[in-house]
């Protein structure tokens, strides 16, 4: 809904034209922090705007290869302390 309807809205509802503009600043500021930066699990834990703008598959090779160096390293301590 652009701001002009959402105002429409709002001012027939008896609300003022500052309440429409709050309402609309806080619709955005959610749809922003929905699409940009929840993490969805059905989609692989990225955010929508991460698989929408095509980083999507190298942020998941991005974390596979910080998951093998990690699980490597870890491998190594376990060597050093059990030797």
């Amino acid at each position: 809904m652009n701001r002009a309807t959402c105002c429409a809205v709002a001012l027939s509802l008896g609300r003022s034209r500052h309440r429409c503009r709050s309402l609309h600043a806080r619709i955005e500021a959610f749809v922003a922090h929905y699409n940009h930066l929840r993490y969805h699990e059905s989609i692989d834990n990225l955010t929508p705007a991460d698989v929408y703008f095509g980083r999507g598959q190298t942020i998941l090779l991005e974390r596979e290869r910080i998951k093998r160096k990690t699980i490597q390293h870890r491998r190594l301590l376990h060597k050093t302390h059990a030797a």
